[in-house]
């Protein structure tokens, strides 16, 4: 069943994410794809992540495609004009690609090329708009394409950004521009998430609540001081500390908070972040 179908479905939702190397050599990124064969119901392909140039994601797309996997094209503003997204985009829909994640994506001062230049010619709710516009047949400047495109378009929310308001207008820009779905930044206060999603309710899209693997108490405390809308409440801090094994204990966190998600929301975006081996040990102790 096709991630679209699926979404449309009462089904739990479950996806991932891969990254493309830095490089040729697609193996690595390839085994990881297929552990997740069967497993989750669509595949994220990162798009320059964290400003870091790597394998171009629509390639990465292609060959994950062809692997029998349902991937999602990340594509980011940050990098190309309108001309060079709409023929992305294009190139997308003719090599079968049918799900998009727009996005903004990270200034380059922070990634491994701090000197090029920023594009930015379109925000991610305007790219959002393109999307639409291309699956209508039609491109920026209202020229009729020779055969439309048929995306599934979504897009990303802050629910633990602070404060939330500027989220919820952008999140509501979104919805009004085409999203189909969101995948939100990493969950940890399920408090605060059910807030968010008592809001979101009102709306008819599908939100997939972001689940970014913890590896350590050091992890922990890194994201809450570095990364803005990330907070991991100290409850699970202390979980991690004193675990004998704070990799497993990882694991147990993320598949407890799977399990507490079904009642909250429509599905899970499991972001292991170069350890996607143990995203099928997640989903077996979520019991999915």
């Amino acid at each position: 069943m096709k991630f679209r179908d699926i979404l449309n479905s009462e089904e739990f939702v479950i996806t991932a994410e891969v990254g493309p190397p830095k490089g040729t050599d697609v193996h690595e990124m390839l085994h990881a794809a297929d552990l997740l064969k069967g497993r989750v119901s669509a595949v994220n392909v990162t798009d320059n992540q964290s400003s870091v140039m790597r394998l171009s994601s629509l390639a990465a797309c292609h060959l994950l495609k062809e692997r029998g996997l349902d991937p999602i094209f990340q594509l980011t503003c940050r990098d190309r004009n309108r001309l060079a997204l709409q023929s992305d985009l294009l190139g997308a829909a003719a090599l079968g690609i049918e799900n998009v994640l727009a996005l903004a994506g990270d200034h380059p001062v922070v990634g491994d090329h701090p000197s090029s230049k920023a594009v930015f010619d379109l925000d991610s709710v305007q790219l959002l708009k393109v999307i639409h516009l291309l699956n209508s047949g039609k491109d920026m400047s209202g020229n009729e394409l020779v055969g439309p495109t048929n995306f599934c378009p979504g897009a990303t929310v802050t629910p633990g950004a602070i404060p939330l308001e500027p989220q919820l207008l952008k999140f509501e820009k979104k919805v009004k521009a085409g999203a189909i779905f969101f995948q939100t930044q990493a969950v940890y206060d399920l408090e605060k998430f059910r807030e968010f999603m008592d809001y979101a309710r009102q709306f008819r899209v599908k939100i997939l609540a972001g689940i970014l693997l913890l590896k350590s108490a050091g992890m922990a405390r890194y994201l809450n001081k570095k990364v803005p809308g990330i907070f991991v409440p100290k409850n699970l801090i202390d979980e991690l500390e004193k675990a004998s094994d704070s990799s497993q204990k990882g694991i147990e966190i993320a598949a407890r908070q799977i399990q507490e998600l079904q009642e909250i929301c429509d599905g899970a975006h499991i972001m292991a972040i170069g350890a996607e081996e143990k995203v099928p040990k997640i989903l077996d102790a979520a019991e999915l």
